[in-house]
């Protein structure tokens, strides 16, 4: 079979390596439809995150069932699924309590199409197979209704808009109207995501970026939006707040922003390592301050729940690239792109 391999930064190649084969009765081996760009891609591609040549790309993306091993129940061969880019058993004591991001049975981070900074090498989803070792805790099924290409970004970035807001929507739901507020600092998809869910919640989301077309799109998701190149402005305390910038001063200052015990999401990682906060503030007010990986797969069936109710994750994509163009189109990303042979 073929899958895009990572050569340098701005080159990618097409590469012939061995079918994968179902050698355990509780995999399923999926064939990717739909593939779209991570955040962190976009990271690689710009050179931003510096990692080794050769490995398999592409971590998102809704597959089609192609085999299931004999202790497969979940799924049927033809079914059209959501593959979280988390490996994960279902079994161990963190998978049975939601952790799904940190499976006991697997190497810590073990993930598709990122092995250089992943626990083991899943192969990537920007190819002709993938093996899932365990379908009937790993796969979701996706409803008939709903557009691959717009939710291709389930298995991760969708997921880690949800963690800045959904865990919270029950604090929300209990403010009045007027404090019903959450306020996004944005910085390529995550963000953007966060407030179509907020939005969706029932709460007011105020959208700050640098970025004009971000800003355009926050704003058709129902954000108000807030230039972040104009004035300085002193921001009203928000009951939650969500930094997806990996900006350290933006993240003090959505710190600073946030009310007390009231929570603020940070999704960013820091490459840069140990970076300054603002704890005496914090602790002063009691801000809940949330980092971390997110447990994709846990979240996914609540998250299809609410785009059933009318939100259109579409409107984040900024291309849909035929799959023959992957090597190309791959290295030119600036912002969520999606590769398709639907």
């Amino acid at each position: 079979m073929q899958h895009l391999v990572f050569e340098d930064v701005g080159r990618y190649r097409w590469q012939h390596t061995a079918d994968p084969v179902i050698s355990d009765p509780r995999q399923a081996l999926v064939r990717p439809l739909v593939v779209a760009c991570c955040d962190l891609d976009v990271g690689v591609v710009q050179g931003v995150l510096p990692v080794p040549p050769g490995h398999a790309v592409g971590h998102e993306g809704v597959a089609e069932v192609v085999a299931v091993g004999d202790r497969v129940t979940a799924v049927r061969v033809g079914d059209r699924v959501v593959v979280p880019f988390q490996i994960n058993c279902g079994e161990c004591a963190p998978c049975r309590r939601g952790v799904t991001g940190s499976c006991a049975a697997l190497p810590l981070m073990a993930t598709y199409g990122m092995a250089p900074v992943s626990g083991m090498d899943g192969g990537g989803f920007l190819a002709d197979l993938v093996l899932v070792p365990f379908a009937d805790a790993m796969l979701v099924s996706l409803p008939e209704s709903v557009d691959p290409v717009a939710v291709a970004s389930l298995s991760d970035n969708i997921p880690d808009g949800w963690r800045g807001v959904g865990p919270y929507r029950s604090e929300l739901a209990a403010l009045d109207a007027v404090d019903r507020r959450v306020l996004v600092v944005g910085g390529l998809s995550i963000g953007l995501y966060s407030s179509a869910l907020a939005t969706a919640l029932g709460a007011h989301v105020d959208y700050v970026d640098t970025d004009p077309g971000r800003l355009a799109i926050a704003e058709r998701l129902g954000a108000t939006v807030h230039d972040r190149t104009g004035p300085d402005r002193a921001w009203s305390p928000y009951p939650v707040t969500v930094n997806t910038s990996m900006s350290p001063k933006l993240l003090s200052d959505t710190l600073r922003a946030t009310w007390p015990d009231g929570v603020c999401t940070d999704t960013g990682i820091y490459f840069q390592g140990s970076i300054e906060m603002p704890l005496l503030p914090m602790y002063t007010r009691g801000v809940r301050f949330v980092t971390g990986r997110v447990n994709a797969r846990a979240v996914i069936p609540e998250i299809l729940d609410l785009l059933a109710g009318g939100v259109d994750p579409a409107v984040v994509t900024d291309r849909v690239v035929a799959w023959d163009d992957a090597p190309r189109e791959w290295a030119a990303m600036t912002g969520k792109t999606v590769f398709t042979r639907l």
